[in-house]
């Protein structure tokens, strides 16, 4: 009898090229990877076997029977095991929890167990094969429990996976289909072609595939730096906190490199990408090795397991001394600054998402400190993050019920004496963890994004207290709004504030929104544009707390803006310091040279009241006058002092 085993032996092929590449690919030792490592050699055991078993078949009168034998029965173990093995990587791939699993993978072991047995019996039994010098290779009358066997798991893989289908990826079931689809294509050509071996062919195939799509280094190999990605940090984070002891402590460590995008701007995308190259070399240099993994796109992190904090300062040390010395990259030459995000916990009380959150957050607050800053995710850190999110839940409630307290500020015209103008300040009082104030909640919306909706709201707010104070025939000029510069992110800026002034019935010159200097520095087009759209309809822009170092004259001259608000540091300097006051005053004549006003905040005392008038100020707000007023107390403020 002869058999054609060339498809065999391009099988092995395959599986010999996908085995040299796995060993260069995901180097997490989970179930999962560890089953597909099983995979392969089951398979190159089974086809290797299959091959040299019908090579010793067909010269069976050449060579020893015993061997013969033993090599042919080797194939026979390694047919249905190549089909068990399969279906424990599919169940892994599904489950992932080896825990989850255990007695599941023993369970569906059975049927291999008793066919084992019935192999080893098969020596004395014949009843799978037999092997003689009289007729060679003969199959025997249970030969079919043999492919028996390889299809049960065949059957029990897509039973499993239309069991689970809502819970795997569309990509992920066609792959994962691909070994009983492929057998089962194989048994139709060997119907028609008995003496083609094919079954190692459909298993290579099928392993080929489920590496590619699946298995493949590429898959967790950042294409730029080439370590590990920030995918597969997450498997390796996620795979550490389910396999880990108890109270083994993990530490992740991102290090954020600081502006890097001047960098880029600077000396062109192509050297930034060496930049990145050469910082990913360094830092797997000088930690452990395979723990260097690309967080973001300037963004490094380095996963430690079982070291303690003095080893954590030591390494983070390192990098700070290395990551201090000048850079250089051909004839480009420069220092980088970084921020470094630490957290440190155990394996029984954290999830990754936890981890990530917690160490992204431990970066952004790194980033706000000076240059190279640690910031380490301790107890204290955990507890100021928790607050965050439920003030941001709570701003997030206010702005649905538009709950939100409106105060207002009196402001002191210098000429008429009296306060036609105000500034409107938003308040929350009452929340289930107290007063919250605004120089903390403030920073949230705008992290959050929910300052922009906020802003709608506050103004529609600021048109109905101006609505009920011309309606009590109370003289009033404008009032105050504050825009945050998120706000002029938005395309239909201009409408939404045009749309909100009329549908409240007040005229247009009785708002005036006021942005500050980070603003004018973060959007300058965009300021300009809306300052100009808003000068059309009447609506007057004020520059608020102008001094905190942010614009210069030139960008501060080209806006149509009506009022400039000197920040209380100016006053309070020019009070303390001939030098600054000649400064202030100097500034009060330039601004009101090109027909700006000025207004003074931050005013207390009589004697800074009768400074910034001697300076030449128009108008004056602070706590010299009024503090912030709720909106009824702000209407009886403005009907006692309009008389």
């Amino acid at each position: 009898m002869e058999w054609n085993i060339m498809p065999e032996f391009c099988a092995l092929i395959i599986l010999i090229i996908v085995w040299m590449y796995e060993k260069k690919g995901n180097n997490i030792p989970s179930f999962k990877n560890r089953v597909f490592k099983l995979c392969l050699m089951t398979t190159f055991m089974g086809i290797s076997s299959n091959i040299i078993s019908t090579i010793m078949i067909e010269h069976y009168k050449e060579l020893p029977i015993w061997a013969t034998w033993i090599v042919t029965t080797i194939y026979f173990i390694f047919i249905p095991l190549m089909g068990m093995i399969y279906f424990y990587y599919v169940v892994a791939s599904i489950y992932i929890k080896y825990k989850e699993i255990k007695n599941v993978l023993l369970i569906a072991s059975i049927p291999t167990f008793f066919y084992f047995i019935a192999i080893i019996f098969n020596f004395f039994t014949k009843l799978i094969f037999d092997i003689s010098p009289e007729k060679g290779y003969v199959r025997g009358e249970l030969i079919g429990v043999t492919y028996l066997i390889f299809y049960f798991y065949c059957l029990a893989i897509v039973f499993l996976v239309a069991y689970k289908y809502k819970k795997i990826e569309q990509k992920t079931i066609r792959i994962l289909l691909m070994f009983p689809m492929l057998s089962t294509l194989i048994v139709i050509i060997q119907q028609t072609h008995k003496y083609i071996i094919l079954s190692g062919f459909s298993a290579s195939c099928a392993l080929l595939i489920v590496y590619l799509y699946l298995q493949n280094k590429q898959i967790y190999i950042d294409y730029l730096t080439k370590i590990p990605n920030r995918g597969q940090l997450l498997n390796m984070l996620d795979f550490q906190l389910q396999s880990g002891k108890k109270k083994e402590k993990i530490a992740l460590i991102v290090i954020s490199l600081r502006e890097f995008k001047i960098i880029n701007d600077r000396y062109g995308q192509q050297i930034g990408d060496i930049f990145l190259q050469e910082i990913s070399k360094l830092l797997c240099k000088i930690s452990p090795k395979e723990s260097v993994y690309r967080f973001n796109g300037d963004e490094f992190a380095v996963l430690l397991s079982g070291e303690s904090y003095t080893n954590i300062e030591q390494y983070v040390n390192q990098v700070q001394e290395e990551m201090n010395k000048m850079w250089r990259i051909g004839e480009y030459s420069t220092y980088l600054s970084i921020a470094i995000g630490i957290v440190r916990c155990s394996s029984d009380n954290r999830t990754v998402e936890s981890i990530i959150q917690s160490v992204e957050y431990a970066v952004a607050m790194a980033k706000k400190k000076k240059n190279n800053y640690i910031c380490f995710f301790d107890d204290k850190v955990l507890k100021e993050m928790k607050r965050k999110k439920i003030i941001a839940e709570i701003l997030r409630e206010k702005l649905k019920e538009e709950s939100f307290e409106m105060y207002y500020q009196p402001i002191y015209d210098v000429e008429t004496k009296k306060f036609l103008y105000l500034e409107s300040l938003i308040r929350i009082n009452d929340s289930p963890i107290g007063p919250i104030y605004p120089n903390e909640f403030i920073p949230i919306a705008e992290e959050t994004g929910i300052i922009i909706e906020m802003t709608y709201v506050i103004l529609d707010k600021v048109c109905k207290f101006i609505k009920s104070v011309i309606d009590n025939k109370i003289p009033i000029r404008c009032v105050h709004v504050n825009f945050s510069p998120l706000q002029f992110s938005q395309m239909d800026l201009e409408e939404r504030v045009i749309e909100i002034i009329k549908k409240n019935g007040i005229p247009s010159n009785t708002i005036k929104i006021e942005f500050t200097e980070s603003a004018l520095a973060d959007s300058t087009e965009s300021v300009i544009k809306f300052s100009k759209e808003m000068k059309k309809h009447g609506i007057k822009m004020g520059l608020d707390d102008f001094g905190t170092g942010y614009s210069n004259v030139s960008t501060v001259m080209s806006i149509p803006f009506h009022t400039v608000k000197l920040d209380k540091s100016l006053v309070w300097m020019a009070m303390k310091s001939e030098g600054a006051a000649i400064m202030f005053k100097n500034i009060i004549g330039a601004f009101k040279g090109i027909g700006m006003q000025l207004v003074a905040e931050g005013i207390e005392t009589e004697e800074q009241k009768k400074a910034v008038i001697d300076f030449g100020v128009e108008q004056i707000q602070g706590y010299y006058f009024s503090k912030p007023l709720p909106r009824e107390e702000a209407l009886q403020f403005l009907k006692e002092n309009s008389k």
